[in-house]
């Protein structure tokens, strides 16, 4: 996605063929449980389902020209002497343009392969930045702490 480009709900652009765009949006949704690295650009581009414009679809066609140019990426598990929990977490503050949310999102590594991701839009407006990454942060510590228990369970030892 190209990151200069806030997209909008009531855009000046022409309106497109909704039919269309659900369709290519759905297997886009679909194709993103295994390829992480369309995962935001999906949820953004699935925001205008109602009401898409040639915008809305420019941003689609760059994903699908990134598929394109990007085989053979997606999940990959290797193999790895590490034997802990890494938990990575993020937020872009008041990032919407529409509603002036922000978007916060974890991934969590398991002995240094990816295991479970997260990125959604709070149902509240965080009034800063670091109030915006204390809520993303605490969100990664329960799952690295559930990940921690699951493991104990399953009887498996960690450094």
């Amino acid at each position: 996605m190209d990151p200069t480009v806030k997209l909008k709900a009531n855009d000046e652009s022409a309106p497109i063929d909704r039919g269309r765009y659900q369709r290519l949006v759905g297997k886009l949704i679909y194709l993103s449980h295994t390829r992480l690295d369309i995962g935001f650009s999906v949820s953004v581009v699935s925001q205008f389902m109602n009401y898409p414009t040639e915008r809305h679809m420019t941003a689609v066609y760059r994903v699908l020209i990134y598929l394109k140019m990007t085989p053979g990426k997606g999940l990959f598990f290797s193999r790895t002497s590490k034997r802990n929990i890494e938990v990575f977490s993020d937020a872009d503050w008041a990032g919407s343009v529409t509603d002036r949310r922000s978007t916060s999102g974890y991934c969590s590594y398991v002995w240094g392969n990816l295991v479970t991701w997260r990125s959604k839009k709070p149902s509240v407006v965080a009034r800063s930045s670091a109030e915006a990454e204390f809520c993303t942060m605490e969100q990664g510590i329960c799952e690295g702490i559930w990940l921690q228990r699951l493991l104990s369970e399953l009887k498996v030892t960690l450094d």
